[in-house]
């Protein structure tokens, strides 16, 4: 009996407890081997988001019948899918049983990846057919790798690179792949987001692509994940560390096809619709700087983002919310403001360091650097229903339930929040702490915690992975308890999170701030 093996019997109890049903759900249960078809037309599954609500629309993307294995495949954007949920009940190949016999491959990059990877199955790249990574590095350089090997396929380097290559000028979204299977989109430091072939890394520039969404790329970053909503790629841009001003962060929804900027929201000076210089808007900062950026809410007609320090008037300037904003328009609908919200500004606890995560029911959670987190009612976010378009009412406060963050640390991570036999987990883990919550009833109550830092949490295949950005290395989980199963080998990082897919997890490293022009990736594979 394995390490692992013997964990999971120390935990089964509360495991029974937590996810009765598990085995129903989750293919893999109770064996290594995948249930996904051998044909074709199987492994040619929508690279969407496993969810109700995207899969149907993206999958039709794909040539031919799409059949849903039982086996996860793709990982095309940060978060999983648009609803940024990170966790899946699909197999991956990787369970208890093979956990600590994992082929471990270490991969020296040509840059940092200070952010997280996407993977795409099967597919075309380099005139062969592979399984293949892609990241994006600090100073904007794409790479496509192969997932059974390392080898780098193709390199993308954004024309300008010398000229910020090693200075405080970064991004660290994360990249973001087309439903077509065709492209993938990345953002470089020079404030362009890119659109480039997965075949060749060769950039597309028909029609306004590249395309800029910063009119001042030395003062607003690309800090957040790059997000995707049918016809339109989505992103935002925050500042750079120690808040240096003049900078406003904004949301810009771009057609996917065209190129073309189809809507702004900027979250200070909101009532001017367009990009413009930031030094032209009286007040700085409110930047969106979360990991998870805006957050697609299911039926793709809503997102939620947080903005960070900033001045509030609730009408044309708003720092420390959470809001809600119509698509592809962006309007606001409605907003979150904590009634503290001038001192969080003065304290510089930005209210977004995390984004939203989606927990069903109705409801939606948050919790920024003052260790609050805070529940809130999806449909009524300062706990009065949302005005008519074009009325919406300044309003401080309405939080359904707050309650401290496990280790009482700063959250700058992105919650996994996991759905099964009719239950809703979420699992956090903050600069102190790990920690698992149940929803019932509308609230939030506390599982498990224990005192092991991390990034942001990703549950899969039934194990729950979490990478220790201090000391280095994934620790891996039975979702019902706080005693690690085994711990994958690391080196230390910061915002770097994993992804567990296809028999793989994969997990870059390093850290932004330190700006080197290298960094290195582990792919664990299954044996």
């Amino acid at each position: 009996m394995g390490k692992a093996q013997r964990a999971v019997l120390t935990s089964v109890a509360l495991r029974a407890a937590l996810v009765t049903g598990t085995c129903a759900l989750v293919a893999a249960c109770g064996n290594g081997t995948s249930q996904a078809s051998s044909s074709a037309k199987a492994r040619e599954r929508s690279i969407a988001a496993p969810t109700a609500t995207s899969r149907p629309q993206l999958a039709q993307e794909r040539q031919g019948n799409v059949s849903v294995s039982a086996r996860l495949l793709d990982w095309p954007e940060f978060g999983l899918d648009p609803q940024r949920t990170d966790a899946s009940a699909e197999a991956t190949g990787i369970v208890a049983g093979n956990i600590d016999h994992l082929r471990h491959v270490h991969v020296k990059l040509p840059g940092t990846v200070d952010s997280s990877p996407i993977y795409l199955h099967d597919v075309k790249v380099a005139h062969q057919t592979v399984d293949a990574i892609v990241v994006s590095t600090t100073y904007g350089r794409t790479l496509a790798l192969d997932a059974a090997t390392g080898r780098i396929l193709w390199t993308f380097t954004p024309p300008g690179y010398s000229n910020w290559a090693g200075s405080a000028q970064i991004t660290t979204a994360s990249p973001l792949a087309d439903p077509s299977g065709r492209y993938v989109y990345a953002a470089s430091p020079n404030g362009l987001v890119h659109k480039l072939s997965l075949a060749s890394g060769h950039e597309d520039s028909r029609g306004a692509w590249p395309v800029r969404v910063t009119l001042d790329p030395s003062h607003q970053k690309l800090a957040a994940a790059l997000n995707i909503d049918g016809a339109y790629v989505i992103t935002a841009t925050g500042g750079y560390i120690g808040d240096i001003p003049p900078y406003q962060g904004h949301v810009v929804l771009i057609d996917r096809a065209s190129g073309h900027i189809v809507s702004v929201y900027n979250t200070l000076c909101a009532n001017r619709r367009r990009l413009f210089a930031p030094e032209s808007c009286p007040v700085s900062d409110s930047a969106i700087l979360s990991r998870a950026g805006a957050v697609v809410e299911p039926g793709g007609r809503r997102i939620l983002l947080a903005t960070g320090n900033a001045p509030w008037n609730g009408h044309t300037d708003l720092g420390d919310s959470v809001l809600e904003l119509t698509l592809p328009s962006l309007r606001l609908r409605q907003a979150y403001t904590p009634p503290d919200q001038e001192k969080l500004n003065d304290d510089d606890l930005d209210l977004g360091s995390s984004g939203p995560a989606l927990l069903g029911g109705d409801r939606a959670v948050l919790a920024g650097k003052d260790g609050i987190l805070r529940v809130l009612n999806l449909s009524r976010l300062d706990g009065s229903a949302p005005p008519r378009e074009g009325r919406y009412e300044e309003r401080l406060g309405g939080a359904a339930q707050q309650l401290p963050l496990p280790g009482g640390g700063m959250l700058f991570t992105a919650p996994a929040v996991w759905r099964h036999g009719g239950r809703t987990t979420v699992f956090i883990a903050d600069e102190h702490a790990t920690a698992a919550y149940a929803l019932r009833s509308g609230r939030l109550a506390l599982l498990w915690q224990n005192q092991t830092p991390g990034t942001s949490p990703v549950l899969a295949g039934g194990l729950l992975y979490v990478y220790e950005p201090v000391a280095g290395g994934i620790e891996v989980y039975d979702p019902g308890s706080p005693h690690a199963l085994t711990k994958l080998p690391g080196t230390p990082g910061h915002w770097n999170s994993p992804i567990v897919v296809d028999g793989h997890v994969i997990e870059p490293e390093g850290d932004a701030n330190e700006h080197e022009l290298s960094g290195t990736l582990d792919i664990f594979s299954a044996p």
